[in-house]
């Protein structure tokens, strides 16, 4: 399998046809055709459904469409950011779950760089995402509350990651309440 058959698959799977593909992709139609059987016979399943009013996809060709295109898309990914090496900007990410303190430290830490030569991004999302983003390199940091609550399973996401945890800070749980609510008037709550 080639990136330029995955390329020709995704682009027969947008266009409906053959011959309109092959009009995009500025190539014969029967060597179109050609490579996408091959494709089909390297991988064991029929890809497409051919008829006389085009094609449409199979149930494996569907699936295989979905992984196809996660491939081809990180490959374009690649061949921009390396394309133009003199533009390639150095990246730091951080991804966290709703922390105003981590907000106010980026921002803080981003003024003391040059943008012009780093690209920078915070990401605020579930604490599985967090894991997985600095898991994946997406993020370089990322940032956790655990308590005796979550340890347990937060410790094992970060096992199967091969993350480290490192403490930051240890700070106290607050409440945010309506003034007009019942437990405003309380001076103290527990769990």
């Amino acid at each position: 399998m080639t990136l330029q058959q995955i390329h020709y698959a995704i682009t027969i799977a947008e266009s409906g046809s053959l011959n309109k593909a092959a009009e995009v992709l500025y190539i014969a139609q029967p060597s179109l055709t050609s490579s996408m059987q091959e494709l089909e016979r390297e991988l064991g399943i029929t890809i497409f459904n051919r008829s006389g009013r085009g094609v449409t996809l199979t149930a494996d060709g569907a699936e295989f469409l979905q992984y196809a295109k996660q491939i081809y898309s990180q490959y374009e990914d690649l061949i921009e950011k390396y394309a133009n090496p003199k533009a390639l900007k150095k990246k730091f990410g951080v991804s966290t779950q709703h922390y105003s303190f981590a907000v106010k430290a980026f921002v803080e830490l981003v003024k003391s760089f040059d943008t012009a030569r780093y690209e920078f991004a915070i990401r605020e999302t579930k604490t599985k995402d967090v894991i997985g983003d600095v898991a994946s390199m997406k993020s370089e940091i990322g940032i956790l509350y655990l308590s005796d609550f979550n340890r347990a399973a937060v410790s094992k996401l970060l096992r199967s990651a091969e993350l480290e945890f490192h403490p930051l800070i240890n700070c106290n749980a607050y409440v945010y309440l309506w003034s007009g609510h019942p437990l405003a008037k309380k001076d103290i709550y527990s769990l």
